[in-house]
């Protein structure tokens, strides 16, 4: 893929200020995108945009906005597009992980997990449709899990939301497939992340488990024997949304060293 193949285009990178999210906008950048990093700690948008190559960097914007709020949402997408114009390409990575047995699975968690992880996807994509629909063209990319595909236990509430992210993408992809907008998700296994970390950190306080052993209970479940790699996610990403990939579309593609076949 050359790296001009994004010359032009506006992507919105949502959880944008590290992990995924920030290697998905270093790849989109790398191939010529403009980017708006998207997240709810402004400080941390920044830093990462900081971490670009100064020609990278003047093309990065930071908007705070918390993606569960719909009001709130359509003021950074607002905002988004009078420094960089029509927004081309979104990517939905924000999302929030939280683990519990389901008997102790209060209202309060499981609504957690579904404004966070689905709605926010709703509303961000909901913000950016309209004007695709208008110009025959865009790509949305939805950063599920491979929760999405399969069952875990103790994450109820994460596995229904990321669930119905895929089938919102396989939804969305069939009602604009002759309206030039592709609609994907990539399901990523365990990836090498702050929100990893957590979970590991999880695992140790509640069992009798060491963080090396934690590491291998959880590395156990890719065939690869290993985590992903932020970098990983971020290439398929990329060729999902480059114009060579008109024709992939309400896919959900694993990322997962084989887990899911």
């Amino acid at each position: 893929m050359q790296a001009t193949s994004l010359a032009g285009r506006h992507a919105v990178v949502t959880g944008g200020g590290s992990g995924i999210g920030a290697a998905v906008a270093a790849s989109l950048l790398h191939a010529g995108a403009r980017v708006t990093l998207m997240g709810r700690d402004l400080q941390r948008l920044r830093t990462q945009r900081d971490r670009f190559t100064a020609e990278r960097r003047n093309t990065v914007q930071c908007i705070a906005v918390d993606v569960t709020q719909a009001d709130a949402v359509t003021v950074a997408f607002d905002e988004a597009r009078k420094q960089h114009d029509e927004i081309d390409i979104l990517i939905n990575n924000a999302g929030q992980a939280q683990s519990s047995p389901f008997a102790q699975t209060d209202m309060a968690l499981w609504q957690r997990m579904l404004d966070v992880n689905l709605t926010g996807v709703f509303l961000c994509t909901r913000a950016v449709l309209p004007s695709m629909l208008e110009r025959q063209t865009g790509r949305i990319v939805n950063v599920a899990s491979t929760a999405g595909q399969t069952g875990y236990a103790y994450v109820a509430a994460y596995c229904a939301a990321k669930h119905g992210v895929i089938g919102l993408t396989r939804s969305l992809a069939r009602e604009v497939a002759t309206k030039g907008i592709t609609v994907n998700a990539v399901c990523p296994g365990y990836t090498e992340t702050e929100l990893l970390h957590a979970s590991l950190a999880n695992i140790t306080a509640t069992t009798s488990r060491s963080d090396q052993q934690a590491r291998e209970a959880l590395q156990r479940q890719n065939p690869q024997r290993r985590f992903i790699e932020p970098d990983e996610v971020a290439h398929t990403v990329l060729w999902l949304c480059a114009p060579e990939s008109a024709s992939i579309t309400g896919q959900s593609i694993s990322v997962s060293g084989g887990e899911i076949l």
